[in-house]
């Protein structure tokens, strides 16, 4: 059977050799072993100049343009590289990267791994021209669900995917990926960019991570301690992180509004601008407060907002009652609720609202909890606490919002 085509695939980690390797297409990794095996039955072979001269259609006059692969990868191996840290040196040109646990620190880690993506937040990009912010969402949409578990982010991989490679848009994507990477501490050591023509409209990209992490044996965040009299910690949202950009997009359409101009919640910065603030990574801080033993569960505040992220890290006999007076939200969530006749109970459903990742810490904890985060930067607001469930209440409460008691 033939190997299915992955047009233009390029690594950061293994992507490199082709610079000095002839391959078929820019970054291909190898040749499907069907293709190198030599038939079974013998078949008539062809005259030489059926290659040599007869033919003169590139892989470049189908769509795939190799030196542009390989323009991309010299570009990008220097951001790689400043993303090194122990265990890892973030070099290129293998097929795999290793990774070396024990250098990291390690006695006997469990591996803890993570996939996610950015979302059309991407054809808020494309359409507004600015590249170099969706690659912190990419690693932060990845490593913030890591850390939940209690892990260390280790090591981060990506997939860009076009119909026609823009080396300069493929750059800047890569440099945010890599400040990503910084800033959660983990070492960028591979992925693809596959150019595939008539797979995206003219412009389009699409991006997907994977990160995987660490955590020792028996110090993993699991929420199995979580108890009734806790205390529910929330960590500043950056705006509106990666989540609900459909409905974004379909409030900005309706309002005929355009990227370029300014944007009606800060109209010193244009819209596209202002929507495209990146997604806080909370690695530093809420490792640094596990690892003081002040942690009893993170829940990372992505698609479903607070009403259906917290329930994940709650045991089955408590609830959280939380009040949404506790905290100021940015002004675009305002925004898109008013402008976009968006009810209370929906936004808070779809968008962060303001709280980008929760903690819940014992009640005599909660102080040290949270200085320990605002030294390490974070903005952190006391809304909740935990209580006991009851049977056909919410398992998240919020004040004044009339809850479905199904819900």
């Amino acid at each position: 059977m033939k190997a299915p085509e992955r047009a233009g695939e390029s690594s950061l980690q293994s992507l490199s050799d082709t610079v000095s390797s002839p391959r078929p297409a820019a970054g291909r990794r190898t040749i499907a072993p069907s293709a190198r095996r030599s038939p079974r039955l013998a078949r008539p072979q062809p005259r030489e100049d059926s290659i040599t001269t007869r033919n003169t259609l590139s892989y470049k006059d189908a769509g795939v343009d190799i030196d542009a692969g390989n323009a991309l990868v010299e570009a990008i191996k220097p951001l790689a590289k400043s993303t090194s840290r122990s265990g890892s040196d973030a070099g290129l040109g293998g097929f795999g990267a290793f990774f070396d646990l024990r250098a990291a620190g390690y006695r006997d880690p469990i591996l803890v791994a993570t996939t996610d993506g950015v979302g059309t937040k991407l054809k808020v990009a494309i359409e507004a021209g600015r590249h170099d912010t969706v690659g912190i969402d990419l690693v932060a949409m990845c490593v913030n669900d890591l850390v939940v578990q209690g892990a260390e982010p280790l090591l981060f991989l990506d997939y860009f995917a076009t119909g026609k490679l823009d080396v300069t848009a493929g750059k800047a994507v890569v440099a945010g990926i890599a400040a990503g990477c910084r800033a959660a501490g983990c070492a960028l050591i591979g992925g693809e960019t596959a150019e595939m023509p008539g797979m995206y409209a003219t412009g389009d990209y699409d991006l997907a991570g994977f990160a995987v992490g660490a955590v020792e044996r028996g110090q993993a965040l699991t929420g199995a301690t979580v108890a009734t009299g806790d205390i529910v910690l929330g960590l500043a949202s950056s705006g509106l992180h990666s989540n609900g950009f459909s409905l974004v997009r379909h409030v900005v359409s309706n309002l005929d509004l355009s990227y370029d101009a300014p944007a009606p919640f800060a109209p010193e910065r244009a819209l596209g601008e202002a929507l495209l603030d990146p997604t806080r990574i909370y690695v530093a801080s809420c490792l640094a407060a596990a690892r003081a033993g002040h942690v009893k569960a993170l829940a990372h505040i992505t698609g479903g907002g607070l009403l259906e992220n917290l329930p994940r890290v709650l045991p089955d006999t408590v609830a959280v009652e939380i009040d949404p007076a506790a905290w100021p939200r940015a002004a675009v969530f305002g925004w898109l609720s008013a402008a976009g006749g968006v009810a209370p109970a929906e936004m808070l459903r779809t968008f962060n609202c303001g709280i980008g990742m929760v903690m819940v810490t014992a009640a005599e904890q909660a102080e040290a909890a949270a200085a320990l985060l605002r030294e390490a930067g974070e903005t952190v607001y006391r809304i909740g606490a935990v209580v006991d469930r009851q049977a056909g209440r919410p398992v998240v409460r919020i004040a004044g919002l009339g809850q479905d008691p199904s819900a």
